[in-house]
């Protein structure tokens, strides 16, 4: 009875407790929950870092939310520098597993990266 009310207080730490013992095991769902946790602060202290900690754990099983959450992490600068063809491979493996975002954030990439650039112009009247 004791344990029932434990949960029900203190439902957001358990389960963050939960999904981290899940996370150490290697399911990237429960990584991916781990990350989330860490990113909004759930049942845990924020840490941006121990997200994308968590995020790169569940990408490198090909999670799709995963793998889009390590994408825009990086795109934000949260973590460390990546090259674009790896931001790129990583919104694919989610693209392909039906995020939307996704494939909408790939198809802006794409398109800028084939935008021409500006030329400056010198002193015309």
């Amino acid at each position: 009875m004791v344990s029932l009310l434990y949960i029900w207080l203190f439902s957001q730490s358990f389960h963050f407790h939960v999904a981290h013992l899940y996370a150490h095991l290697g399911y990237p769902s429960a990584q991916h929950i781990v990350g989330q946790r860490y990113l909004k602060g759930a049942g845990v202290v924020k840490d941006q870092e121990m997200a994308m900690h968590w995020f790169r754990r569940a990408s490198q099983q090909d999670h799709p939310h995963g793998s889009f959450n390590l994408a825009v992490g990086k795109l934000k600068n949260i973590t460390g520098s990546m090259a674009v063809g790896d931001i790129e491979m990583l919104l694919h493996v989610a693209a392909r597993q039906g995020i939307q975002e996704a494939q909408e954030l790939l198809e802006n990439i794409i398109w800028t990266k084939s935008k021409p650039l500006p030329t400056k112009r010198v002193g015309s009247f």
